[in-house]
């Protein structure tokens, strides 16, 4: 405005104006305080969160510490020699900043409703191993093995300690849910690698967790708490858990096969690393949830350990467990 214009306004009018302007810079000074507060609100809500997740995740640790290595064979085993994530190549690291910045809640439920709606493939369980074997897992720092190789591995070493016939069955399946990179996947970041919960708060007990900060979800209020669209103690079959090969077998072997529950939470919860290993998002958890820790910790040591360099004979085994896939899933060829 000119000094003609303003000394032609009433005095009162030009004081009007004054305070105005007064007025919008202290709302401009005190928005930014508030900004400022908010942040530092998140860090003190942070910091608290992580404390409480420590203590709740030892109370998990040590209501679980009878589930230990039994075997000989896994005494003798170097479990630090396994998931050397500081170690891994640019290939892993790389793997795990795309998946934590994609797997969102948005994502997740639409990967759910195209799961219900879509037919992707009818084979039966052992086509669908040697369909498998094409794929070279690029989130696993500890083999370089061939699919149907490790899922032999994992089976025969279940099958050794002579477990019962439905958990080698287990060994056998349990990442045949990556045929998922054959049939809609984006990528490999929806189907093999660590999962975790979407909808509430990232846990620092998740691998490369700096990586969820490029999450659109990472700084969405409804999302970023620490229990964000769920309740205390509401139970993991309640919870969303990044989509990828555990989520979409578990689905696929409740419709289709009779193995029983423990099994269903083996090959839903086996990548679950962040609870069953780091005793994360304990609070989550149910009675029920409780029961199912232990068999998948009961099967996490063959999964994980059985990545050795041997490699089996398909085609003598084969007969084995075409008996063994027959007896769980009766329908033998199975809807994918």
């Amino acid at each position: 405005m000119s000094r003609i214009a303003k000394e032609s306004l009433p005095a009162k009018q030009v004081c009007e104006n004054r305070k105005g302007k007064i007025l919008e810079k202290l709302e401009d000074e005190v928005h930014k305080v508030n900004k400022l507060r908010g942040k530092l609100d998140h860090r003190k809500e942070s910091k608290a969160f992580e404390e409480e997740e420590e203590e709740e995740g030892d109370k998990v640790e040590k209501a679980n510490e009878s589930w230990l290595l039994t075997t000989e064979y896994y005494k003798n085993i170097d479990t630090k020699a396994f998931r050397q994530y500081e170690l891994a190549c640019d290939r892993v690291k790389q793997f795990y900043e795309e998946q934590h910045a994609k797997q969102t809640v948005a994502y997740n439920i639409q990967a759910r409703i195209d799961f219900k709606t879509k037919s992707r493939d009818k084979m039966s369980v052992w086509q669908g191993l040697e369909k498998l074997n094409k794929l070279l897992d690029d989130s696993d720092p500890d083999t370089e093995l061939s699919q149907i190789d490790h899922a032999l591995q994992t089976a025969e070493a279940i099958r050794r300690d002579g477990q019962p016939r439905w958990f080698q069955l287990v060994g056998l399946i349990h990442d045949l849910g990556k045929l998922l990179y054959f049939f809609d996947s984006k990528g490999q970041w929806d189907v093999v690698g660590d999962t975790f919960p979407v909808g509430c708060k990232f846990s620092k007990r998740i691998i490369f967790p700096e990586s969820f900060r490029k999450n659109p979800d990472f700084l969405n209020p409804l999302y970023n708490t620490k229990y964000g669209i769920y309740s205390k103690n509401c139970g993991l079959d309640k919870v969303m858990l990044s989509w990828g090969h555990d989520e979409y077998m578990y689905h696929v072997a409740k419709r289709s096969s009779i193995l029983p529950v423990e099994a269903l939470a083996m090959i839903r919860y086996h990548s679950f690393y962040p609870w069953h290993q780091e005793y994360a998002y304990g609070y989550l958890m149910d009675e029920h949830d409780k029961e199912m820790l232990k068999a998948v910790k009961a099967f996490n040591k063959y999964d994980l350990y059985s990545k050795i360099d041997q490699q089996y004979d398909i085609e003598e085994l084969k007969p084995y467990y075409m008996e063994l896939i027959d007896e769980f899933f009766p329908g033998k060829i199975i809807e994918f």
